[in-house]
C-alpha cells in the first residue's frame, strides 16, 4: 500500500477544550448527491470516541508546506489531544468540528453510519459544509514520504 498515492488529511472532532484529531490517508468520497465522505478510524484512538459521541467530524485536506502539521496529528512528535491544535488557526462550520483555516479544502460532516472492520471503523458522514483554497497544492503521501500534486493544467 505504500506505493498507492493518497491525499493527506487531518480528521478532527470535538468542541474547544476537547478537540481531537489524527492524520489520515484513508478518506474518500462515497456519494455526490447528497455528498458523503468516509474516514477509517482506529477504534483505540480518542478521536474515534469523540466522533461517535459528538456525531460529527471534519476532514481537512492538507496543502504542500503543511507536512509538520501532518506529523503533529500523526503522532510523530508525541503531541496529543488539544495540544495538537496549537500553532494553527482553526474555526467552526455547521457541525462544530474544527476546520483548519488554511487547508486546501475542508469538509464538515455529520455521522450517518459506521461499520466495524477489524481494528477500525469506517465512518460515513454527510457533508454539511465545505471550504476550499483552489490556489493551494494538495499534499500527498507516497512510499513513506510526502509529495505535492500538480494537475495537468499546472495551475499551482
Amino acid at each position: 500500500m505504500r506505493l498507492l498515492p493518497a491525499g493527506v488529511t487531518i480528521v478532527t472532532s470535538g468542541p474547544p477544550g476537547r478537540r481531537n484529531g489524527f492524520t489520515a490517508t484513508a478518506v474518500c468520497s462515497v456519494a455526490a448527491d447528497p455528498p458523503h465522505l468516509l474516514v477509517c478510524a482506529n477504534r483505540g484512538m480518542e478521536t474515534h470516541s469523540t466522533i461517535l459521541e459528538t456525531g460529527h467530524f471534519a476532514v481537512n485536506v492538507l496543502s504542500h508546506g503543511q507536512e509538520a502539521l501532518a506529523d503533529r496529528f500523526g503522532g510523530r512528535l508525541g503531541i496529543e489531544g488539544e495540544a495538537r491544535f496549537q500553532g494553527a488557526e482553526w474555526h467552526i462550520l455547521a457541525s462544530g468540528a474544527p476546520i483548519l483555516v488554511n487547508a486546501c479544502a475542508a469538509f464538515d460532516c455529520e455521522v450517518t453510519q459506521h461499520v466495524t472492520v477489524a481494528t477500525h471503523d469506517v465512518i460515513i458522514g454527510r457533508v454539511l459544509a465545505a471550504t476550499d483554497h483552489e490556489a493551494a497544492a494538495p499534499l500527498a503521501y507516497l512510499d513513506r514520504d510526502y509529495a505535492f500534486c500538480v494537475p495537468a493544467g499546472g495551475r499551482y
